[in-house]
């Protein structure tokens, strides 16, 4: 049995508004990659690509060991990363779903909270399969709906203690929907972003440059699609403000291929470290006081309004039963709202609005 990739469901786009009222290229309804961006001025309504199809001729029992085996050595390399950078080990919390349960499979929580430099940083592997594909996978794909799936992915979330870090998540990811007497379908997601709370101009730059670095191998259009997407993904709608300063996005993504999909995704998981570690290392020693430390809980609530409301990793974990723990583990420790508050005009907490928190080109 061989896995092929997602058919389109539909070739309607949708109405081409982008959030903040300019027109976004047109989009397949089945998932944005299959399109190239053309002209924003042309009509919305466009049809699909024509599916792609396997040509790798690679069993899906190899094809998904192959995606295990560099996902858990990932989790593994990033954890060993940040355990010395923070000069605290994380922990190791191995689980495994009981039988009976909605899942089947396990993972592994790598966690370090209250540590030297991170208040919080959570890196999880899991691997689950279940018998019909929650809501949230299966709404564009209805030919999809009530197949058997595995899941497994690598997703992280790193909570700094000094307000002048950002925060930082990344996420890798494959999917495979199963039906009897049928190939799999497969498809992957995946993509780093970054939130911070303090803007620096050479840190968002440095940020999106190795994401950018990351993809140009497998195509030029690569970075400038995921990154809107990004910052279309990450946007809170009910505040009319992105959550950071974006990175990249991607999902339902397998239209060159298993071999070159995967090696792809492998780009922007192995990139992960390069992206991160030079930020916080230039950030990690600078003075802080209570007001900073203050605006950042303030502007923690707007990443937890995020993954509550609108993040489809989230929502997916929780409507197919998935491990609460390991899905809220991206969680900032510290947070606070306040009513109807704004910075003073002119501050550094006002600029981070005003200058960062925009759609712009960063490289």
């Amino acid at each position: 049995m061989r896995l092929r990739a997602a058919k389109c469901a539909r070739p309607l786009a949708g109405d081409g508004n982008r959030h903040d009222g300019s027109r976004e290229p047109p989009r397949c309804h089945r998932f944005a990659p299959n399109l190239s961006y053309r002209d924003p001025t042309a009509p919305a309504f466009r049809t699909c690509r024509a599916p792609h199809t396997m040509t790798d001729s690679i069993h899906d029992a190899h094809d998904t060991q192959t995606v295990r085996s560099w996902m858990q050595g990932l989790q593994t390399r990033i954890a060993d990363a940040l355990g010395a950078f923070d000069g605290t080990p994380l922990a190791t919390d191995s689980w495994q779903r009981a039988p009976g349960e909605k899942l089947r499979g396990g993972g592994c929580t790598r966690i370090l909270e209250d540590g030297q430099f991170f208040e919080r940083a959570g890196i999880g592997f899991s691997d689950v399969q279940g018998d019909a594909l929650p809501g949230s996978a299966s709404a564009l794909r209805p030919q999809l709906a009530g197949r058997g799936f595995e899941a497994m992915g690598v997703s992280l979330v790193l909570h700094p203690r000094n307000p002048y870090c950002p925060t930082v998540h990344m996420n890798v990811r494959l999917l495979v929907a199963t039906k009897a007497g049928e190939a799999p379908v497969f498809w992957f997601g995946g993509g780093m972003d970054l939130t911070p709370y303090y803007g620096f101009e050479e840190d968002a730059q440095h940020f999106h440059r190795v994401c950018r670095d990351a993809l140009q191998p497998y195509g030029d259009d690569l970075y400038p699609r995921f990154k809107r997407w990004c910052d279309d993904y990450f946007f809170l709608k009910h505040r009319n403000e992105p959550r950071g300063i974006g990175g990249i996005f991607f999902d339902d993504y397998a239209e060159p291929g298993f071999e070159q999909s995967f090696a792809m995704v492998k780009s922007v998981g192995d990139a992960f470290l390069d992206a991160y570690l030079p930020i916080i290392e230039k950030r990690r020693d600078m003075p802080y006081g209570e007001a900073q430390r203050d605006f950042q809980a303030y502007r923690r609530g707007r990443y937890v309004e995020f993954n509550l409301v609108f993040d489809r990793g989230t929502l997916f974990g929780l409507q197919s039963g998935g491990r609460t723990e390991s899905i809220l583990m991206s969680m900032p420790p510290v947070v606070n709202w306040r009513y109807n508050w704004q910075p003073e005009p002119g501050t550094p907490e006002a600029r981070l609005t005003s200058d960062f928190l925009v759609p712009r080109e960063w490289v």
